[in-house]
């Protein structure tokens, strides 16, 4: 009985994905077949079936899971700690100082290879 609610309730949602991706693919159609009409209003219309597609999508148990770690990912962001901006440019100078150091490390090594090069060839 179990299995069998289970397996209802994943074709249930298979049905939410589809029918969610069929009326994103109507909108899209729309969007083209009414070129005549203001961008606006064309635009205005697709963000309304995406908000629909949406809608139905997150009925599904795919989408509750969804919105439930997009929950979850903003509670984590909140919890970071943010650096200051004196913080940030102390670090920016430290990596603008090291990516210069290393690219003229790179370039005195790459001019010492082309100079023993071209002393083995001439």
């Amino acid at each position: 009985m179990v299995s069998k609610t289970e397996s209802t309730s994943s074709a249930l949602d298979t049905f939410k994905l589809m029918t969610a991706v069929l009326v994103l693919i109507a909108g899209v159609v729309g969007f083209y077949y009414f070129e005549e009409e203001s961008q606006l209003l064309r635009v205005l219309g697709m963000l309304a079936v995406a908000a629909v597609a949406f809608a139905i999508a997150a009925t599904s148990h795919q989408g509750r899971a969804g919105l439930a770690f997009v929950k979850d990912a903003r509670v984590e962001v909140r919890k970071v700690v943010w650096p200051t901006r004196q913080e940030t440019l102390q670090t920016t100078i430290a990596v603008l100082f090291m990516v210069i150091l290393v690219a003229i490390m790179l370039w005195l090594f790459d001019m010492f290879l082309g100079w023993g090069v071209t002393k083995v060839l001439t």
